[in-house]
């Protein structure tokens, strides 16, 4: 069964999270290390002291409860039943079809709100009924006590809720682990999964032997000037900007102590991130505060939610990140590419992934386009499901 879900963090936790940022300690800094060396002294204590004295939870979380929040028991094979929470915002339009929104880590459900009262109103004679889980070890779902809950399970999960919310057939939407959640989804369950829409193209030049015409096409054109600069662009997350990738892969439970203990630890882990990962979005302390306030408060802990990067690079190769980034055919794929994003590959590569039947390329944007750029992403969706795009009345 599906039922309303309120949150509510109790005073005691709030008094915790103050008298810690109270009693913290900071490290020093070199002179005009900028963000070089990561989130910069100043940002971190002056945000760490807004979130103790001046940013108000309770207001926020008054808002977030304004939101069609439910919580479902959900049972993935081999492991313990969850509860997962979700976002679940029904159209009017009987035009409408089910739409999966799937966040990653440093995000959460929180990016779909920008996208909801949008998407749910009848455009180009398209609407969705949107649902946007936590997803499991992340906000208010329940946290995993086994090992091995790798894309695979989180693939069941997120098919699960939507069989159990009678969404037999679906489309979905993601970015960070969303991709790679969803593009697993098409791979296990393709009857479910009609068309997916990605904003982190995840993926290898294309080959001679699995893809010779795409391999010709790449032989013989030169890149675009935004294909030059989005390699460039991956090239510094892969040397500059990836290492919180290579600890929480290998050794999440180490720096787990650091994030779970101390609110300084989490707030300066994600600020690097939301600062280095966008294209120069103008966050607010607010949004910084909630963002972080959501992983500080979640049921699981905030420990938790980076255990997601060793179980998909641990295990079955063939459930693993690596599978996500091959061809998976029976799913028709729409592929967004913003020039922030962490990874911007020549379109030649993301036409790798499978059947691709729409693709944009934004002119701004970065890692989090639902948030940053909700028009974009709701363009991009009337575009490819609406009445005259290649996926119109796929479900």
């Amino acid at each position: 069964m599906a039922n309303e879900f309120t949150i509510a963090v109790g005073e005691e936790k709030l008094r915790t999270l103050k008298q810690k940022l109270d009693l913290a300690v900071y490290p020093d800094e070199l002179d005009e290390a900028g963000w070089d060396y990561g989130a910069p002294l100043a940002d971190v204590k002056r945000l760490a002291g807004y979130w103790k004295d001046g940013f108000d939870w309770k207001k926020q979380e008054a808002k977030l409860n304004e939101l069609p929040n439910y919580v479902a028991r959900i049972k993935v094979d081999g492991f313990d039943e969850l509860g997962i929470h979700y976002l679940h915002q029904k159209s009017d339009s009987p035009n409408a079809i089910p739409l999966l929104f799937c966040h990653g880590w440093p995000g959460s459900y929180l990016e779909v709100t920008k996208l909801l009262s949008a998407l749910t109103q009848e455009s180009a004679g398209i609407a969705f009924h949107v649902v946007a889980p936590s997803l499991p070890n992340f906000a208010w779902s329940s946290g995993v006590k086994k090992k091995g809950f790798g894309l695979a399970q989180y693939a069941e999960t997120c098919n699960k809720l939507m069989q159990h919310l009678g969404y037999a057939q679906y489309v979905t939407q993601g970015g960070d682990w969303g991709f790679y959640i969803t593009r697993m989804m098409g791979h296990l369950y393709p009857s479910n999964v009609k068309a997916s829409h990605i904003n982190m193209v995840r993926a290898s030049p294309p080959t001679f032997t699995s893809h010779p015409v795409l391999a010709a096409q790449h032989a013989l054109t030169p890149y675009t000037a935004a294909e030059r600069q989005g390699l460039e662009r991956s090239k510094w997350f892969q040397d500059q900007g990836s290492g919180y990738r290579v600890l929480q892969s290998t050794k999440p439970q180490t720096i787990g102590y650091a994030l779970q203990d101390s609110p300084v630890a989490l707030l300066a882990w994600l600020l690097e991130k939301l600062h280095d990962w966008t294209d120069a979005y103008p966050w607010s302390d607010d949004e910084i505060c909630t963002w972080v306030s959501l992983y500080w408060f979640s049921a699981a802990g905030p420990a938790a939610s980076v255990r997601i990067y060793y179980e998909a690079t641990h295990g079955n190769p063939a459930m693993g990140r690596d599978r996500t980034q091959a061809w998976i055919g029976a799913v028709k794929l729409g592929l967004a590419y913003a020039p922030m994003e962490l990874s911007v590959v020549p379109r030649t590569w993301g036409r790798t992934l499978g059947e691709v039947v729409f693709e944009s390329e934004k002119v701004s944007g970065g890692h989090f386009l639902a948030w940053e750029r909700p028009d974009e992403v709701v363009k991009d969706l009337r575009a490819m499901f609406g009445d005259k795009g290649p996926c119109y009345r796929i479900v």
